[in-house]
């Protein structure tokens, strides 16, 4: 019978000493998470966001992730995924926002909060430079055109009645290109100028026509961050005043301000 007692006089003492060390555990995790902001895009998109040979994380997103995060006095985190599945890790929190040159569109805001435009560019069409296709009203049916599954492209492709391949970021797309495997590639005016100048085989391509519409890009974030969102439009309206924003984009972009409409 003593026995029997001092088993549950143990099991009660150890129940009362995990019930006062989850709390502070669980204390200690929320206090990291909140010095580190996390942003996440496709590690895939020269120059907003991509790898280098060394696995570091690069580019306009990251400069303007890291100066928001600096601004917040917090650690600076960003997260590569698939593109085609961004949101649905947003949703799932697996990180604070997406900072990925994300356009903000009705169909997205259904899903997601965007903070106030931070670039203004557009989609435009890509070929090689012996290609017979001049312009966009040159494409039939039958030509073969590379874009980024789950991006805004997708609607302009299937607008342009071609026969869209799908990929899952742009140096695929790209190299596809390159290699003759497509006819024309659907991208990011400013990705395609990137590519021309400093992907292997980009001096082979050129852009032809117009963009063929304005895209406003914002940081995407979970329905429910409405005080970090709030946080960041306040650190981006200072970086737009103070000449911070304009400073990033020339540094990418040989000088251009792509973050003023």
């Amino acid at each position: 019978m003593k026995n029997v007692i001092s088993m549950k006089k143990i099991l009660l003492v150890a129940t009362i000493i995990v019930a006062f060390a989850v709390p502070t555990l669980f204390a200690q995790a929320q206090s990291e998470d909140v010095n580190t902001i996390s942003f996440a895009g496709s590690g895939g998109y020269p120059p907003f966001n991509y790898i280098t040979d060394t696995g570091d994380v690069i580019g306009f997103d990251v400069d303007v992730a890291q100066a928001i995060a600096d601004r917040l006095g917090k650690k600076m985190e960003y997260k590569t995924t698939s593109w085609d599945g961004i949101v649905e890790g947003l949703r799932a929190k697996r990180y604070d926002a997406i900072l990925g040159s994300m356009g903000i569109t009705p169909e997205r805001e259904e899903l997601v909060d965007f903070s106030i435009p931070y670039y203004y560019s557009g989609p435009q069409l890509i070929v090689r430079k012996d290609s017979a296709i001049k312009d966009p009203s040159d494409l039939k049916s039958s030509n073969s055109v590379g874009l980024v599954t789950g991006t805004t492209f997708e609607q302009d492709g299937k607008k342009l009645g071609v026969d869209v391949k799908l990929y899952e970021d742009d140096t695929q797309t790209l190299l596809e290109l390159i290699n003759g495997r497509v006819d024309g590639v659907l991208t990011d005016r400013i990705v395609g100028l990137n590519a021309i100048s400093k992907l292997k085989g980009g001096d082979k391509l050129t852009l032809v026509g117009s963009t063929l519409r304005t895209e406003t890009m914002g940081i995407a974030f979970h329905e429910d961050s409405d005080t970090l969102r709030e946080q960041v439009n306040a650190v981006l309206q200072e970086m737009f005043a103070d000449g911070t924003m304009k400073a990033i984009s020339a540094k990418w972009f040989n000088g251009e301000d792509i973050t003023v409409q």
